[in-house]
């Protein structure tokens, strides 16, 4: 989107605000359908927690996508965009057996990540498909907080226990549909997921009824000018050649997977913050904007660099700052950052704040959570309003704790 345009939307709705260009979403799901066109059967599963407005769901959904999820919450969410059911994928880790069971009654497709889960739902309900989400004990990821699939993670069931679920297979009689993983985010090596993919067709030719195997996500895209990602191009090249021989081997045609959030919706978020303060001190210059950790934590839980321009004076000299937040806590967006002079009032666009911004933004120093907008073909809309102090107090219940006073009576004697 251009600056002019982001410029008028943060002074018409105010700001912190999250901006959303849809034409960027619907370019990178062609982008990554396209690189495997040579696949009969491809299905992308956008994942929910990247962004869960219900307006983008709805997006993405009448794009052809399916939608990946990882709590009921989420999955009541999906279906409220019209989803067919059948095209939710519902992939918990740790969760009950009772909730589980409640997602299977919607229709959507079970994946299962523990044994103890497994054989519990199999002895229950052997006439349920599942899938089933391995581990596949290679360490892929940005940041260890991201990567999960090594051998000391809790996702996933072990490549090594494998005869244990075909023992609970056996047992219970129940039917696995599907073969899943997910190894981490901000993976740049394709030779990750290669490896990866022939140990899940290992594991996948031991079961006889498999309609799908589910490659995960955590494709890199760049945070800044000439930053590497993922070739996606040539990872479609060399994966899809490998799962079409796979099918043949396999002796029918199964679906090919994918769960992508960050790769769609990363680059189509803006995030617009003004500046409070711009404060020298003996060794720094910091520009305070009007927002903090409580709207983009990111860069303080995950060390994630997000390009900051000021967009109010993009031609201005280039200086040094450390743009930090208001919160009463240490909440440094970007150190020693080198971006066109700041002045008080004017607005910062923080890039990349498509996915896992606003989805993890919290009313912390009971600050009021962003407006969002979406731009489609050019207009906008507002599809989540800056929240007030009513929505703060919505669920608190007043309590009247306080001891009431009493009047003692007088003794009388006679």
């Amino acid at each position: 989107m251009e600056r002019t345009q982001l410029l008028e939307l943060a002074n018409k709705y105010g700001s912190p605000l999250y901006v959303y260009d849809t034409d960027k979403i619907a370019s990178q799901y062609k982008r990554l359908t396209g690189a495997f066109n040579s696949v009969k059967s491809l299905k992308l599963n956008y994942a929910v927690k990247a962004l869960s407005n219900v307006n983008i769901l709805k997006f993405l959904t009448n794009l052809g996508a399916g939608l990946d999820t990882v709590s009921i919450q989420e999955v009541h969410l999906s279906l409220t965009t019209g989803i067919d059911p059948k095209n939710i994928i519902y992939t918990p880790n740790g969760v009950s057996l009772q909730e589980i069971e409640e997602v299977a009654k919607l229709g959507v497709q079970i994946n299962i990540d523990n044994l103890s889960i497994l054989e519990l739902f199999g002895q229950k309900h052997p006439e349920i498909p599942v899938c089933v989400r391995i581990n596949p004990h290679i360490m892929a990821g940005g940041n260890s907080k991201i990567s999960v699939g090594h051998i000391d993670s809790k996702f996933g069931i072990s490549i090594h226990q494998v005869p244990h679920i075909k023992r609970v297979v056996e047992n219970t009689g129940m039917n696995i549909n599907g073969i899943h993983m997910h190894t981490g985010s901000d993976i740049l090596d394709i030779d990750t997921f290669l490896r990866a993919s022939e140990i899940l067709f290992d594991v996948a030719k031991q079961f006889k009824n498999i309609d799908f195997i589910d490659f995960g996500s955590g494709f890199k895209v760049p945070y800044k000018e000439g930053d590497i990602s993922t070739d996606i191009e040539q990872l479609g090249v060399q994966l899809s050649e490998r799962f079409n021989e796979f099918c043949t081997e396999y002796g029918k045609e199964i679906t090919l997977m994918f769960e992508p959030g960050k790769f769609l919706v990363s680059e189509a978020g803006s995030f617009l913050a003004k500046v409070n303060v711009v404060k020298q001190t003996t060794s720094t210059v910091f520009a305070h904007v009007d927002s903090g950790f409580n709207h983009l934590v990111r860069p303080m839980m995950y060390d994630s660099y997000h390009h900051i321009t000021n967009i109010s004076n993009p031609t201005g000299k280039d200086r040094y700052y450390s743009v930090v937040g208001y919160i009463c806590e240490t909440d440094t967006f970007a150190s020693n950052r080198r971006i066109s002079e700041i002045s008080e009032e004017d607005v910062l666009c923080f890039h990349n704040a498509g996915a896992y911004c606003f989805s993890m933004a919290s009313n912390y120093n009971s600050r009021y959570i962003p407006a969002e907008v979406m731009v489609v073909n050019g207009k906008e809309y507002l599809i989540r309003k800056r929240q007030t102090m009513q929505d703060i107090l919505h669920n608190q219940v007043v309590v009247d704790f306080a001891p009431k006073n009493k009047t003692k009576k007088e003794k009388v004697t006679a």
